[in-house]
């Protein structure tokens, strides 16, 4: 059974002289045998990765410009057109992914809304007529059945739908590349599996898939054009690499956050401090145009909807959770009692993250048994979901209706605060409100302002810790689905619950409560400040909340980091991605490449033999093979370059060959377009055993020279792998060359790939390392075998 790679649980906060004799011992004693170059061993670290909830081979992208004789005239130096072609053609894609995002965020919602809708007005109706089993079994039977057909199309469709899409699209822009992450099949399963999961009654959220919906868009929109639809046009051809369609997706995944919360700025900046590992000035200027789009589009169609020719769609606003009072103010007073409001946040955001890592974990092992086991699964959690829904506001009392209520009580039909259920005329039950809601009208309802007394402590407690749960439960499923939402009504709650008990030492209302509530559990779980705090501001509309909502996710991201990492990245090692972060294991400062890199090395000539060429392609699934020319070519060994393996497979395809080891000629090459060496399309990448070759076009030759990268990064076999893994992350590499530091060897030592700059792989090597590295100071929650 494959195993995705995962990094080790973060060890116990040990004694302070114990910790403090271990950073300053070496990380490599002297008195230990030195460590010995493995270049005949392989790298054992797995290239797979589960991508939703397929487990998939996972490639690396190529970010670095290839220069050589061949695509040495590139198209930049020809024309000024093409360069205003070019530029020109970046904002047209912008825009087109702006609107695009914008209309299906819009369509998204509708669908959610009116859905949703309808099953609660018919379960409704059922309820005023005392049919009370009849609803229930309505209320049951619409939620699987929604919850089946999404992990039904999932499971079948695109198993690379499943989950929120975030880690993939993170791990994306890191450099890591999986068949199938943004095709035309994945998004079309990622938005209608995202709307009948989230019309399920399912505690997940649509943010995450709408991240991923955009960044599958922006990747179909500038993959260059498509042979099948007839859309090859020159300008599509600028964009066939790697460079440009990442910054596509980046600004792809900030429109997702946009359109999900109708968050322009947050978008762009969730995108920046999340999801980008490259980011530069120009890159967030036409991500800010993205987002800009995205928000126009959404206000345009915000107003045909509060004309009422959106059916049961709300006409508050596109999830705008609006809390604005003209008269909030608060206190030096009020400061105490937000610090410890923060400070638990943080403290539950870890402690949903530690338990979520657990039950995917479980769901893994669950998903491993089949199709069969996972729709089983999901269909589990929705009657489960059900039956807690529909069966615990019967544990509320009812409360009478206030006298000053802003709206009809109780409320009859989808959404409101004053839900009847099965109470008289003139009561409401307050649990029911919550739950007998789309988590958006619930969200609405707790950040709601004049409405300290609607709900009980009972109900605000037993809400809570049902969402809680149920968002840990419901995420792992074969189904898109979502964190975000999740958490901010989760967080709600408990900020209103807190509120509800000690609001009486402060001048801030139970509303207020919910807002810094909801951001003290963001911050625990997702680990984000700047961008959270704008999205919050932009979800409630509320720019005097800003001090405390910063002072908030300040403390609870601080508490919250002494005990595990943000909630992506732990699912990104869950799911075996191999991420690359911005800072270096310490211990690596004392390894130098020479130390990690393996072997075998497969090497070409420059004039090399067709059918040496095809074999390496067979035995090998290297992606870039060095060229060392050798006597009589050159007076001595000579590293030329690195090849890329899709280049080959161009030239093979091509039949580009000699009769003998001689250079092109000129005819030879003019057959040859920049356009054959391109980036292909979504999963159109040609395969070695698609190649048809006669005996005697196996005896020829190709000659190498002209289509090798002649500048490939190299380091010196000394270089410390610290700064070697900063260069191969900070400019995007796929391959980085190392050679020796003496003349007289063979002219190269090996390549490093993404794979060898990973901690499993290091530490498989050098097992001492593992009892001897610096770790960070983090607390560790005790394992459940241990207190059972």
């Amino acid at each position: 059974m494959i195993t995705p790679l995962q990094n080790g649980l973060p060890p116990s906060l040990e004694a302070v002289d114990e910790e403090s004799a271990l950073l300053h011992a070496p990380l490599l004693p002297q008195y230990q045998q030195p460590l010995r170059l493995r270049r005949t061993s392989s790298n054992t670290t797995s290239q797979v990765a589960i991508i939703g909830s397929n487990v998939c081979p996972i490639e690396s992208l190529d970010y670095e410009i290839v220069e050589n004789d061949f695509l040495k005239p590139d198209w930049r130096s020809r024309e000024r057109i093409q360069i205003c072609q070019y530029i020109l053609m970046k904002w047209i894609l912008c825009f087109l992914i702006g609107l695009t995002v914008g209309l299906l965020g819009f369509f998204i919602n509708l669908a959610v809304e009116n859905i949703a809708g309808i099953k609660f007005v018919v379960t409704s109706n059922m309820m005023l007529s005392r049919k009370f089993v009849a609803a229930f079994i309505v209320f049951a039977s619409s939620n699987l059945g929604l919850t089946l057909f999404a992990s039904m199309i999932t499971a079948f469709v695109a198993p690379e739908a499943a989950g929120s899409g975030i880690p993939e699209v993170k791990a994306y822009l890191n450099g890591v590349d999986a068949p199938a992450i943004f095709s035309f099949r994945t998004l079309t399963v990622k938005i209608v599996g995202s709307i009948c999961a989230v019309s399920s009654s399912l505690n997940v959220g649509k943010a995450g898939p709408m991240v991923h919906s955009g960044a599958c868009i922006a990747a179909i929109l500038g993959q260059g054009g498509s042979k099948k639809f007839k859309l090859t046009w020159k300008w599509l051809r600028f964009f066939k690499n790697d460079r440009d369609r990442r910054d596509l997706v980046t600004c792809g995944s900030a429109a997702g956050i946009a359109a999900a919360f109708r968050s322009p700025v947050g978008g762009v900046l969730f995108a920046f401090e999340e999801m980008a590992s490259w980011w530069r000035s120009s890159l967030l200027w036409r991500a800010f145009f993205t987002t800009a789009v995205v928000a126009i589009v959404l206000r345009a169609l915000i107003d045909v909807c509060l004309r009422g020719e959106c059916g049961l769609f709300g006409k508050g606003g596109l999830i705008m959770y609006d809390v604005t009072s003209a008269n909030i103010s608060y206190h030096l007073r009020d400061v105490p009692l937000v610090l410890l409001l923060a400070a638990l946040g943080g403290i539950l955001g870890s402690i949903y993250n530690h338990l979520l890592n657990k039950v995917l974990r479980i769901y893994n092992i669950v998903n491993k048994k089949g199709i069969a086991a996972k729709i089983l699964l999901a269909c589990t959690i929705s009657i489960f979901t059900s039956c807690l829904l529909f069966g615990l506001p019967w544990l509320a009392p009812c409360r009478p209706c206030p006298t000053d209520a802003s709206e009809p009580c109780p409320t009859i039909g989808r959404s409101g605060n004053y839900k009847k259920f099965q109470c008289p005329p003139g009561f409401y039950n307050d649990l029911a409100s919550l739950f007998f809601n789309t988590n958006d009208d619930a969200i609405k309802n707790l950040f709601s302002k004049n409405t300290d007394a609607e709900f009980h402590h009972s109900s605000m407690l037993t809400f809570f810790v049902t969402c809680f749960f149920l968002s840990i439960f419901s995420y792992g499923i074969v189904a898109p689905a979502g964190l975000f939402v999740p958490v901010i009504v989760t967080g709600a709650a408990y900020g209103r619950f807190i509120g509800m008990l000690l609001g009486s030492h402060s001048t801030l209302n139970h509303g207020l409560f919910a807002v810094l509530g909801s951001a003290s559990l963001l911050g625990g779980s997702m680990r984000m400040t700047v961008s959270l705090c704008v999205i919050i501001l932009e979800l409630t509309n509320n720019l005097l909340l800003l001090p405390l909502i910063m002072l908030v996710l300040l403390i609870s991201k601080t508490v919250a980091d002494a005990f595990n990492g943000n909630i992506y990245d732990l699912i990104m090692t869950l799911k075996g991605l191999p991420y690359l972060e911005a800072h270096s294991e310490p211990y690596m400062r004392q390894l130098t490449v020479g130390d990690v890199v393996t072997g075998p090395l497969q090497i070409f000539h420059g004039f090399e033999k067709v059918a040496n060429v095809v074999h390496v392609l067979k035995a090998t699934e290297h992606n870039g093979f060095p060229i060392v020319d050798e006597p009589p070519i050159s007076p001595a060994p000579v590293l030329y370059g690195l090849i890329l393996r899709a280049h080959l497979l161009t030239l093979l395809k091509s039949k580009a060959f000699l009769r003998t080891p001689s250079p092109f000629d000129q005819d030879a090459v003019a057959r040859l377009t920049t356009d054959d060496f391109g980036k292909k399309g979504l999963g159109h990448d040609d395969k070695i055993e698609d190649i048809e070759l006669s005996e005697e076009e196996m005896e020829m030759y190709i000659d190498l020279h002209p289509f090798t990268n002649t500048s490939p990064f190299t380091v010196v076999e000394t270089m410390s792998l610290a700064k070697a893994r900063l260069l191969f992350r900070e400019v995007g590499l796929r391959h980085l060359l190392v050679i020796p530091k003496l003349s007289g060897r063979v002219p190269i030592v090996g390549i490093l790939t993404r794979h060898d700059f990973m901690p499993e792989h290091i530490l498989n090597l050098h097992p001492m390392l593992m009892h001897n590295r610096w770790k960070r100071l983090r607390l560790q929650f005790p394992q459940l075998s241990k207190l059972i």
